[in-house]
């Protein structure tokens, strides 16, 4: 969706989510003055301590795919776009980079930007009778053991219908925006973000006709520990660990609540992934 420009500049303010950098605290700092009173800086280190203000335009993301993660987390289902800025080695979820930032931030004051719509997932965590996890992730819930010398054991069901027991080093499920993350260092499908699906990704599987699968995102799915599941840790979208019960059962489905995207270019998803993977020899 396009957002048309008007000759009248927005009047509500820009967030900045900043990493621990001193390039982009730097670049920050040049923000701040640039924007004047339509900037509001938004310490993402004590996430338990966020205020996030109502007249936010967007949230500006100084950092590499981590900090967006943790932007994307807890700004919970607030309707507030998300634009990245590359600062690290490998981002997929930046537009833009340093150099055309202020250009990027200018469009986005005029109103002149796209939204883009990425899936979440909504994980929950039982334990007996009590709700132990209930979270929404944009990139991948992990289940590995801690124990790297031993083997998870998940039993996967799709809505109630057993599928298979992956015995593995651990399991990935992940969003389409996911699958350029862990799933893809193990093996995993790249997938258009447009596409309606989850991803189940093995890693290093014992069974070596336990293959990625990818399966439409209206099915529920429910993880359940077997073997020794004192050691398994769930992580989710890289950021925060939780250790396993024996009994425990994971559900997964998808979110309602999107994250959105601010892009300024219908194929940008494309040219993102050919420059981060050097497809066609790193060429725009």
């Amino acid at each position: 969706m396009m957002k048309t420009g008007n000759k009248k500049m927005s009047t509500k303010r820009i967030g900045l989510v900043i990493k621990n950098d001193d390039q982009a605290e730097k670049k920050a700092s040049e923000l701040e003055k640039w924007l004047g009173s339509k900037c509001v800086i938004i310490n993402a280190r004590q996430p338990a301590n966020i205020d996030i203000p109502d007249d936010l335009l967007c949230l500006v993301v100084l950092g590499g795919d981590g900090t967006f993660l943790s932007a994307a987390r807890f700004i919970g289902n607030r309707d507030i776009p998300l634009m990245g800025v590359k600062f690290g080695e490998v981002g997929f979820l930046a537009e833009t980079t340093e150099d055309n930032l202020y250009k990027a931030i200018t469009s986005v004051l005029e109103g002149k930007y796209l939204i883009q719509k990425r899936a979440r997932l909504y994980i929950k965590v039982m334990r007996g009778n009590k709700q132990i996890i209930d979270v929404d992730v944009l990139n991948d819930a992990v289940i590995n053991k801690s124990a790297l010398s031993r083997l998870a054991s998940c039993a996967v069901y799709l809505d109630s219908t057993y599928l298979t027991t992956y015995r593995a080093d651990g399991l990935i499920i992940g969003t389409p925006t996911g699958s350029t993350a862990y799933s893809l260092a193990a093996g995993g499908p790249v997938v258009h973000p447009a596409v309606p699906s989850i991803i189940l990704t093995p890693i290093c599987p014992f069974t070596l006709t336990n293959r990625p699968l990818i399966i439409p995102d209206d099915i529920r799915i429910e993880i359940r520990l077997e073997g020794s599941p004192e050691d398994m840790i769930l992580t989710l979208d890289g950021q925060e660990g939780f250790a396993m019960d024996p009994g425990d059962k994971i559900f997964i489905k998808k979110s309602r609540n999107d994250i959105k995207m601010i892009s300024f270019e219908n194929q940008s998803y494309f040219k993102i992934l050919k420059t981060r993977l050097k497809w066609s020899g790193g060429r725009s």
